[in-house]
């Protein structure tokens, strides 16, 4: 199975926690990385604009990319959302498995 690392970005911590904890309760994601906020300057209809933005880091596989991104864009601040997926061309295996095995579809009991 294919592992992704998937960027975006919210206006704030809040959204971005709260987006985490959804993304890994729904089995969409494995693990997030909700990163140190930081300063974004891009074009926006027109004009250049700047703000400050919570990066976050989503490891997921490519089987569950199409509900992972319904789900970011469902719950997403922005009208337009940063959704970038990148395929994980090497890595751990186990953990590259792990990733695959907590993003199934089955329900699995609290460790």
């Amino acid at each position: 199975m294919r592992v992704l690392l998937v960027l975006t970005n919210l206006p704030d911590r809040e959204s971005a926690e709260s987006l985490a904890q959804t993304l890994v309760e729904r089995r969409l994601a494995a693990c997030v990385n909700v990163l140190a906020p930081c300063r974004s300057v891009y074009r926006w209809k027109g004009t250049v604009e700047a703000a400050g933005e919570v990066p976050v880091l989503i490891k997921t596989t490519e089987a569950r990319y199409a509900a992972l991104a319904a789900a970011i864009r469902e719950r997403h601040p922005y009208e337009l959302p940063e959704i970038i997926a990148l395929p994980v061309s090497a890595g751990l295996p186990d953990y590259l498995a792990w990733v695959a095995a907590e993003t199934g579809d089955d329900e699995r009991p609290p460790a």
